[in-house]
C-alpha cells in the first residue's frame, strides 16, 4: 500500500514510517518540521519506498495530491508537549483544530481510512480510573492554555466520527497514552527526554509540583505496532481505542529510576507548577488507562518494560 503520515517526521511518526517501509508499503512522509525533525528519519532517508514533503497541512492543494494518490492517512501533525501548548496556545488550536479538518475533509472527498491520532489529555481531571474510552470528561476553565489541547483534540474526535456516522469515512480513532522512546525531545514539555538530559549533565532533575502525579509510559514501538494492527482491522473503524501502558508510576520516582540508571550526581528539584508554565496551571495526578478494549481487538499488550525503555533512551542521549 501506499500511505500517507502527516508528522512523518516526528518522534511517533518516523517510528511508524520505517515500521511501515519494513512491511513493504511506500510511505509519503509530510512534516513542517516545526517540531519534528529530518534528522529522525535519516535512517531511512535513501528508501525507494520512502517520499518526504517539507510542507504544512494548510496547502490544500498538496494535501488534495497526496490523499487521492495514497491508499490510507496516519494524521499525527499535531501541537504536542505542554510546553509549547502553553507558550503557543493560537498555533495549537488552529493546528488541530483547523488542520485535522483539511485532512479528514480530503480523505472523504477520496474515502481514504484514516486514522486521527487523538491524546490522554482528553479525560481531563477526571477521576473515574482507570480510564474508559466511554466515560464523561471533565475540564478546567478557558483561562487556563493547558485545556485549549484537550479541548481541541476532543472537536478533532467528534469530526471524525460525524463523518463516519454521516458520510461513512472509514476512521480510527486512538487516544496515545505518554509514549516515550529514542529521538523525543526534551525541549517542548516531554517529561522523560528531559530528565535523562538533565541527568546525563548532572544538573539538577526539575519535577513540577509535588511529583505524586503519576504516569504510564509506553514504549513508541509497542505504540507503533498497535496503530498499524488498528488500521489494518475492519472492525475498527468507528471506535476510538486508549492506546498506552497502564503501570504506573509517580513522577518523583521516575526521577529517581532515571538518576540511578544514568549513574548520576543530579539533585531532585521541585518547582511549583506557576514557575515551569502559568499562574493557575492545573495538572491531573493520576492517568491510567483501561487497555481492555484495544487488547479484545487486536491483542495489544505493552512488551517493553519502563526499565528497559529508559536504557534505550539513556544510550541515545549518550551518544
Amino acid at each position: 500500500m501506499r500511505i500517507l503520515i502527516t508528522g512523518g517526521a516526528g518522534f511517533i511518526g518516523s517510528f511508524l514510517a520505517e515500521y511501515l517501509l519494513k512491511k513493504g508499503h511506500q510511505v509519503i512522509a509530510l512534516d513542517n518540521l516545526s517540531t519534528g525533525r529530518l534528522s529522525n528519519i535519516r535512517n531511512i532517508y535513501k528508501s525507494k519506498n520512502l517520499e518526504v514533503h517539507v510542507d504544512t497541512i494548510f496547502n490544500r492543494e498538496l494535501i488534495d495530491h497526496l490523499v487521492k494518490d495514497c491508499d490510507q492517512v496516519y494524521h499525527l501533525a499535531a501541537a504536542v508537549g505542554v510546553r509549547f501548548i502553553v507558550d503557543n496556545p493560537v498555533l495549537t488550536i488552529e493546528t488541530n483544530v483547523a488542520g485535522t479538518e483539511i485532512m479528514i475533509k480530503f480523505a472523504n472527498k477520496y474515502k481514504k481510512k484514516i486514522f486521527i491520532a487523538s491524546t490522554s489529555e482528553l479525560y481531563g481531571k477526571s477521576n473515574s480510573l482507570p480510564f474508559k474510552e466511554g466515560i464523561d470528561r471533565i475540564y478546567g476553565s478557558t483561562n487556563i492554555r493547558r485545556w485549549s489541547y484537550a479541548e481541541s483534540k476532543a472537536v478533532d474526535e467528534f469530526l471524525a466520527l460525524a463523518y463516519w456516522h454521516e458520510k461513512k469515512l472509514p476512521v480510527v480513532i486512538g487516544r496515545l497514552f505518554n509514549t516515550i522512546g529514542p529521538r523525543q525531545t526534551g525541549q517542548y514539555g516531554m517529561v522523560v527526554p528531559r530528565f535523562v538530559q538533565q541527568a546525563l549533565l548532572d544538573h539538577p532533575i526539575t519535577v513540577y509540583g509535588d511529583g505524586k502525579q503519576s504516569r504510564c509510559f509506553a514504549y513508541v514501538g509497542d505504540v507503533v505496532d498497535a496503530l498499524v494492527k488498528l488500521m489494518e482491522d475492519d472492525k475498527s473503524v468507528g471506535q476510538i481505542y486508549n492506546i498506552g501502558s497502564d503501570k504506573e508510576i509517580t513522577i518523583f520516582d521516575l526521577a529517581k529510576k532515571v538518576k540511578k540508571l544514568t549513574n548520576s550526581s543530579s539533585t531532585i528539584k521541585l518547582i511549583p507548577y506557576n514557575e515551569a508554565y502559568e499562574e493557575g496551571f492545573e495538572d491531573m495526578n493520576r492517568r491510567v488507562p483501561d487497555i481492555s478494549k484495544i487488547k479484545k481487538a487486536i491483542g495489544f499488550e505493552p512488551k517493553v518494560p519502563l526499565d528497559e525503555i529508559l536504557k534505550e533512551i539513556i544510550e541515545y542521549y549518550k551518544k
